[in-house]
């Protein structure tokens, strides 16, 4: 029998390629490493690296925050592997989108400087400078703590030499049972070019001399992705199986000698481009561009520290790789496949499990997870949801599936924009037309790494009746809405909305900070039923009530929220800006908010990911405080405070202070109106700006400081942590609540 691989007994099954079907702490890294091609151009000012730190090295500083807590001794030890695998996932995905872009810049002669006043070369040595300097440290973290960390606990990953003979058995038994068949070596020589290695794969090039001739050759072997990377060989010690294929190259050349075998990974460009105006069929389009993406130029070569030269010059010629793009690694190359042995079942060794709790206007009396009548809580109040601490499961996915359940329920319209692979909130659409419900689905086919995804369920959705669209040309459909159309007792109609800033999957809403209303107000659910038109037709509605909507007025809205604050400011009255977001990049933005902080604005900027404004400059943005928060979940909602003379305005939604949020896509952020859902994103802001509240400080020179403990070395707030506890809390207290 073929062993299992599911089974910790046998093997635990993970490859790179398939580690991104799982929820991953920074998934939407893919969307915030923007097409270099698709940037917008600097405002009015020039630019000036005093003003705007570079966006790269922003980049490269948030993956090395997520460094740090891998390096943090005091997290437990599988989510340190996490984080470490999370760092290599991370880094794969910068090289092919923003450093592909960079090549494609310099190699198209397109001469535009950054807003930092670096051109394209200046920002890839800088980032090949960096780029190694992470590397090296990832690797030294791995070998120098993580593995004989592991080593202390139990589990071991064992090179093949060092194993016993019991455990050399299994692996040489599982070789040639199940890894021998599927391996394919590939000479190269005048009559066999050198072969396409695809990006990402892990590859071994050898060199094998001929017993009779005495000719060497060179062969590469691919490692299949389809098996296991680490092999079980007893009780948690692991070989991998690159080393085990190592081991047993003599039986793939046979009759020749095995001179020298070296480990090697590619990166390539996986960038996508569409151009949507000049094709008739979008779904059409974009599957022939998933195939032409797998033949991206290399931009990154990763090999063992110890590759013979040969060898090296010989894949740097063939895969037209520079010095610059070229990372020797000690140890273990790939990293992302952590994976497998963070996803042990060792609870003693991860973060305490937290299960999400139902929100406590849609739990039942005396119960914490009975199912409400959905419709019915949002008719007394709005609802303001918080994942992952607020189960999505008896919130978001139950209104879906209730709606498509209820008999008096006429349409039901959602965006897509990533889901899960078995999403019942698909399901729940399916169902809901073949009950003969009107359904439209708009699906955004172009989120990037999940294409082929949405492909298949806009294919799925469309098949069992569902109306699917995808979008407007030329913009991509990001923000996060549902709408459902229900014929009251009174024969009425009346429309029910969920807006949040995360996707509708049930999966990463576990992992996921993110925030959503649940509403019935007319004028919110009108506006979102003109969104909705407007993705689906031919509309040209501007005039949204409650919603900024990007890219007609979401820009062009916030810019004049902060010159109200800085007129304000100006005027002697209450002014002040608080914002919660995944980026802040775009320079308009950053100007007017410089503009407000020499006004005398406070402000307070939340930022997990990257951020081009400097704060702390006198004169400039000494009234700009910059803080980042980074822990167990990727911290991933959008709000936006402004004080407004005491008439305080709150938003939530999808955008961030990007060029590609405020131009390029269709964006909407809801003004939060109701006192209860106000009154919680207030306690939300007051708890991340805490000084009392560990993160992450910006500096003004662009470097970021983590603060965990205060003047007196005592232990900083942690904000995840305050919020698990307090919904734990929430819990006990329902389950104590008398029956009525």
């Amino acid at each position: 029998m073929p062993p299992d691989y599911t089974d910790e007994s046998r093997a635990v099954s993970t490859t790179t390629p398939s580690s991104r079907d799982l929820p991953r702490y920074a998934e939407e890294l893919a969307e915030e490493i923007e097409d270099l091609s698709q940037d917008a151009e600097p405002g009015d000012r020039p630019n000036d690296p005093d003003r705007f730190l570079d966006r790269e090295g922003s980049w490269l500083d948030f993956n090395t925050r997520v460094l740090e807590l891998a390096e943090d001794a005091s997290v437990p030890l599988l989510e340190r592997a996490r984080f470490a695998a999370i760092f290599a996932d991370n880094l794969d995905e910068f090289f092919m989108v923003r450093v592909a872009g960079l090549q494609r810049r310099i190699a198209t002669g397109l001469g535009v400087s950054s807003p930092a006043g670096l051109s394209a070369r200046e920002q890839i040595e800088l980032i090949s400078t960096r780029a190694h300097e992470l590397a090296t440290r990832h690797g030294e973290l791995f070998r120098g703590q993580i593995l004989p960390a592991l080593k202390e606990v139990g589990i071991e990953v064992v090179m093949y030499d060092a194993l016993r003979d019991d455990e050399r058995k299994t692996a040489d038994a599982l070789f040639d049972e199940h890894v021998f068949p599927v391996l394919t070596p590939l000479a190269v020589d005048p009559a066999h070019p050198f072969p396409y290695i695809s990006g990402l794969s892990l590859n071994l090039a050898i060199v094998v001399r001929d017993r009779e001739n005495g000719r060497e050759h060179f062969a590469r072997v691919k490692v299949p992705p389809l098996l296991p990377r680490f092999i079980s060989v007893g009780a948690r010690r692991f070989v991998l199986i690159e080393q085990v294929i190592a081991a047993h190259l003599p039986a793939l050349f046979p009759g020749m000698d095995v001179i020298e075998a070296s480990l090697f990974r590619v990166t390539r460009n996986e960038d996508l481009t569409v151009d949507e105006d000049d094709v008739d069929n979008l779904l059409q389009a974009l599957e022939r561009e998933l195939v032409r993406r797998r033949f991206g130029p290399a931009v990154r070569l990763e090999v063992e520290a110890d590759i013979g030269d040969r060898v090296l010059d010989l894949l740097v010629r063939e895969l037209d790789i520079s010095e610059p793009q070229l990372y020797r690694i000690k140890g273990m190359l790939d990293l992302a496949g952590l994976w497998a042995i963070v996803d042990l079942d060792l609870p003693a060794l991860k973060y305490d499990a937290t299960p999400p709790v139902t929100h406590p206007q849609l739990r039942s009396s005396g119960e914490t997870s009975s199912a409400v009548d959905v419709f019915a809580t949002m008719r007394r109040r709005d609802v303001l949801l918080h994942h992952p601490y607020d189960s999505f499961a008896t919130s978001v996915q139950a209104f879906v599936e209730q709606a498509a359940a209820d008999p008096d329920v006429l349409a039901i319209k959602q965006t897509l924009y990533r889901t899960s692979g078995d999403s019942p909130l698909v399901d729940a659409l399916v169902d809901a037309a073949e009950a003969g419900k009107q359904v439209l689905v708009v699906v955004e086919i172009t989120a990037r790494f999940d294409e082929q995804a949405n492909i298949k369920w806009a294919r799925a959705l469309e098949h069992a009746g569902c109306h699917v669209v995808y979008g407007v040309v030329g913009l991509k459909t990001h923000c996060k809405l549902a709408l459902v159309v229900r014929q009251e007792p009174d024969g009425s109609l009346r429309r029910y909305a969920h807006i949040g800033t995360g996707n509708y999957n049930p999966k990463t809403a576990r992992l996921y900070e993110d925030l959503g209303l649940l509403t019935v107000d007319p004028s919110v659910t009108a506006d979102i039923a003109d969104l909705f038109n407007h993705l689906s037709g031919y509309t040209k509605h501007r005039d949204y009530r409650t919603l900024l909507v990007a890219p007609e007025t979401l820009r062009s809205s916030l810019v004049a929220k902060i010159q109200r604050e800085t007129d304000n400011a100006r005027a002697g009255r209450p002014s002040g800006i608080t914002w919660k977001l995944n980026s802040i990049v775009d320079e308009l933005i950053i100007d007017a908010l410089y503009d407000a902080s020499a006004a005398g604005v406070p402000i307070d900027l939340v930022i997990r990911g990257m951020c081009c404004l400097r704060p702390g400059v006198p004169g400039l943005s000494s009234n700009i405080r910059v803080r980042s928060i980074l822990g167990r979940f990727l911290e991933h909602s959008r709000i936006f405070r402004f004080c407004n003379d005491g008439a305080e305005e709150l938003y939530i939604g999808s955008a961030d202070a990007m060029h590609r949020n405020l131009d390029r896509r269709v964006e909407a952020l809801v003004e939060v109106r109701d006192p209860d859902a106000r009154a919680g994103l207030q306690r939300l802001l007051g708890l991340v700006t805490d000084p009392g509240t560990s993160a992450w400080e910006l500096r003004r020179d662009g470097s970021w400081r983590r603060q965990t403990t205060n003047e007196d070395g005592e232990p900083l707030r942690d904000y995840q942590l305050t919020l698990l506890r307090a919904t734990a809390a929430r819990a006990a207290e329902a389950r104590t609540e008398p029956h009525p």
